[in-house]
């Protein structure tokens, strides 16, 4: 299998109005290619064009949990652009707050937009994948989706969700040439920590020292983080456009540092438990 051609590619990706989107768009028009961005927003969709005076970027009004909609959204895309090489799965959103404290409407609300607004879009796209025999699915993931976090619950399952997902379509659509990266970001100074981020009521007193820490980190958090979205986007792109593409691409110090931790506390876990774990066959 070879990648995909990168000569005046088209990427599809999901919420381009700001975040790892807009500047994936960008770097992506910088260097040539086309881009067709979903927004939520009409008004969003001049401004995007704007981006290439040339014709290279095309805004799609899109609500990735509208499943209806989306393939009438992807129709419109491969009417303007003529194929689609790309497909980045990039919109989505934090939600922060206990078990306890989290409705099921918010619960779910995350999981409609993260995990199947995803699958949405995957499964709207994958027919003219498979008829190419090419193409790439780019998943954003986050560090969340390798660990759990205090107060951060559903959207870590959220992530955890996307990545089992991602994982498994890679061995289905290996044989259609078809690629699958997982972008497993740390901290990225998007607006993820500000309006994009929400916090369900806080209520419950006895998470105080838990969450309620996490509340007041957060509150800092925006706008200092190290990341730079430029060069998330830089490293996007290089996978893409590499012969042998990665399944998982961590970005940034701390999603490499949290990487490693988490597969050493596995291994951990694993040889302190293998004898119990590998005792459960029956008696030959």
């Amino acid at each position: 299998m070879t990648a995909i051609s990168t000569s005046a590619a088209v990427w599809l990706i999901t919420g381009v109005s700001s975040g790892f989107g807009r500047s994936l768009a960008e770097a992506v028009l910088a260097r040539g290619d086309r881009v067709v961005g979903t927004v939520r927003d009409a008004a969003q969709i001049s401004a995007f064009e704007q981006l290439s005076p040339g014709g290279f970027a095309h805004g799609v009004l899109l609500d990735v949990t509208d499943a209806a909609a989306v393939p009438h959204a992807i129709g419109q895309a491969l009417s303007r652009a003529g194929k689609i090489d790309v497909l980045v799965n990039n919109a989505g959103y934090g939600l922060f707050g206990a078990l306890e404290e989290v409705s099921d409407a918010e619960a779910r609300q995350v999981f409609d937009t993260n995990f199947f607004g995803t699958v949405n879009t995957i499964r709207a796209v994958l027919p003219h994948f498979r008829q190419r025999g090419c193409g790439h699915i780019v998943n954003l993931s986050s560090v969340a989706g390798l660990i759990g976090i205090a107060g951060c619950g559903f959207y870590c399952a959220s992530k955890h969700a996307v990545e089992g997902l991602s994982e498994s379509l890679a061995q289905e659509l290996k044989p259609f040439g078809v690629h699958v990266t997982l972008v497993e970001p740390g901290g990225f100074r998007t607006n993820f920590a500000g309006r994009s981020l929400r916090w369900s009521e806080a209520v419950e007193p006895a998470y105080a020292e838990t969450v309620g820490r996490v509340r007041q980190q957060m509150t800092h958090y925006h706008g200092t983080q190290s990341g730079d979205p430029a060069k998330a986007a830089a490293a996007i792109i290089q996978a893409v456009r590499a012969d042998a593409p990665p399944l998982r691409l961590p970005l940034g110090p701390d999603a490499v540092s949290v990487l490693r931790n988490k597969l050493a506390s596995l291994q951990e876990n694993l040889d302190t438990w293998v004898e119990v774990s590998s005792a459960t066959d029956f008696d030959q």
